[in-house]
């Protein structure tokens, strides 16, 4: 491949945009939903910025695709209020639904949301430069999330129709809800990650305030009138605006019962100090990771380098399971450096609709800026960028070229930050110590990569590392999935834990229905079980 010394030009004119991805209008929503019903807001509105810059006669300008309502604490309360409302202290319409009932308006929901799913992946694409194969992958797996949480709750219920029998007592346990919650979800997966948390909290009978991410908040649009019309009023309440206008005052007043929240442990300690009852709020929370990756001496060469780089580089490493730093043995960091460096130089960018691009624009703004400090503290510290000479570390306007770092120390502002992008740390490392040192002293204790093919080598380092993250990855990059399998953290990289089933679990309660193991009671639970008489107290299977 042909050194290159600056990054040729990525965008596009309006013209050379496919016509099927084009957006023509500005699309100014006012809409926000409160208490079953579509408001319309007159007041200040947000600017949303895409990250795709159009190529014009004055130079490259940033595309304005629209705007989103600026609502204030005034507006937030009163989502606040609908939702207590709805829910009534476990007394509203829909916490007292059965579980069939609620799965009903679910799936009535889902088979909506597929009819938008043109709408809302075009939306993504220039809402956060998220690719479109990624795109149509986020949606495609949020609806197939929707499906398996209808499935395991299903499961779940039939499990608890059943009666235990313990010591002279007879009960039944259900999971019921636990209130009022708020969720908020992240600018990475402005759909997926949101609704993993949104779609339980509602299915398990809680009411809902929902406030879309900062980035990628336009593509909840699509949605907004399935959601009023098909859940019942006060059940799922959506705003906007800034978070400290909003969402410190939903905290403020401790009416919040649970809480989901994708985002910094920082914006997370900050809200939930806020809130003036910290014991009865229910945490769910998906926070930073610093993943590392572990490349033994006796690594599968090719292997290790092709998932390292779809780890450190998928959706331009903007995801929490990234694999954000790269350790690799002495013996073989020349040989895997130059391999990793010819990987990432066949990364194709472009815009995200691109055929095969991979490399994409930054939604957030200042992160060019923010990454290229990175570099230059690297640099300033002894490392250099390996794929200089391709392009590495260059910027150009919102787009920035992957930088390998060689080598990182402990002095480097990299080796410990989470750079949330597209900067690949790479350390050398001598003795396997050095780098459980590094993991047990982090901050963060999300997944780790081993890349090895000694089987009591990785087994020593499972077993140190098994107490310091939560997931462990055997020649593969970290991730999040399959859905099925629990997904959580450990020290500042979360709070809780989320699966399909999990996720069910975490947004609700045992509850327990006991009585002697006597006739006379026997009789009458017999009774209002054969006439139907309770929601929770019952025998029926959803099949």
């Amino acid at each position: 491949m042909d050194t290159i010394t600056t990054m040729p030009s990525i965008f596009p004119a309006a013209q050379d945009i496919p016509t099927q991805y084009q957006i023509n209008e500005f699309i100014e929503q006012r809409e926000y939903l409160i208490d079953g019903e579509l408001r319309q807001w007159q007041g200040p509105m947000n600017q949303v910025q895409s990250p795709v810059c159009i190529e014009t006669m004055e130079g490259y300008q940033q595309k304005i695709i629209g705007s989103s309502p600026l609502l204030t604490s005034k507006e937030s309360l009163e989502a606040l209020t609908a939702a207590h409302k709805a829910y009534n202290k476990g007394q509203g319409f829909w916490p007292t639904l059965k579980v069939k009932e609620r799965i009903q308006y679910m799936e009535v929901f889902v088979t909506e949301m597929q009819k938008q799913r043109d709408e809302v992946v075009k939306l993504l694409m220039w809402e956060i430069g998220k690719t479109l194969a990624d795109s149509t992958k986020e949606f495609d797996r949020t609806v197939t999330y929707i499906q398996d949480t209808i499935n395991a709750l299903k499961d779940l219920d039939r499990r608890s129709s059943k009666f235990e029998i313990e010591s002279g007592v007879i009960a039944q346990i259900r999971r019921v809800p636990l209130g009022v919650t708020l969720c908020m979800g992240p600018y990475n997966y402005p759909l997926n990650e949101t609704f993993t948390t949104l779609i339980p909290a509602l299915i398990m009978g809680n009411t809902v305030v929902f406030k879309p991410a900062k980035y990628g908040v336009l593509l909840i649009r699509p949605l907004l009138k399935a959601f009023c019309d098909i859940f019942p009023k006060g059940v799922i309440n959506i705003i906007y605006g800034r978070g400290r206008d909003t969402v410190g005052a939903l905290m403020e007043t401790g009416q919040v019962d649970a809480f989901a929240f994708i985002g910094t442990n920082k914006g997370a300690n900050d809200l939930k100090k806020m809130h003036p009852k910290p014991h009865k709020l229910r945490s769910v929370l998906g926070l930073d990771a610093k993943n590392p990756g572990i490349v033994l001496p006796d690594a599968d060469m090719e292997n290790a380098v092709a998932e390292c780089v779809t780890g450190s580089l998928s959706y331009n490493g903007q995801r929490c399971t990234a694999l954000k730093i790269l350790f690799v043995h002495r013996s073989i960091v020349e040989e895997f450096l130059g391999k990793f460096t010819e990987a990432v130089n066949h990364l194709k960018p472009g815009m995200p609709w691109d055929e095969g691009v991979k490399l994409t624009p930054l939604p957030e703004p200042g992160k060019t800026d923010y990454l290229a400090g990175l570099v230059k503290d690297a640099e300033r510290h002894g490392a250099q960028v390996v794929n200089a000479g391709y392009g590495g570390g260059e910027v150009n306007e919102t787009y920035f070229h992957p930088a390998i770092l060689y080598p990182v120390n402990d002095q480097m502002r990299v080796y410990r930050e989470e750079q949330f992008g597209p900067v690949v740390p790479v350390v050398a490392y001598d003795n396997i110590e050095e780098v459980i040192a590094y993991v047990v002293s982090s901050n963060f204790g999300q997944q780790a990569s081993i890349f090895g093919r000694d089987p009591q080598k990785i087994a020593e380092l499972i077993d140190e590392l098994y107490h310091q993250v939560s997931r462990i990855n055997i020649n593969a990059q970290c991730q999040r999935g399959p859905d099925v399998f629990p997904f959580n953290g450990r020290k500042d990289s979360a709070e809780g834990t989320l699966s399909v089933s999990d996720a069910l679990r975490v947004f609700s309660i045992r509850a327990i229905v006991a009585t002697k193991d006597q006739e006379s009671n026997k009789d009458i639970v017999r009774s209002i079980v054969k006439e139907g008489h309770s929601s929770f107290l019952r025998t029926d299977y959803i099949l």
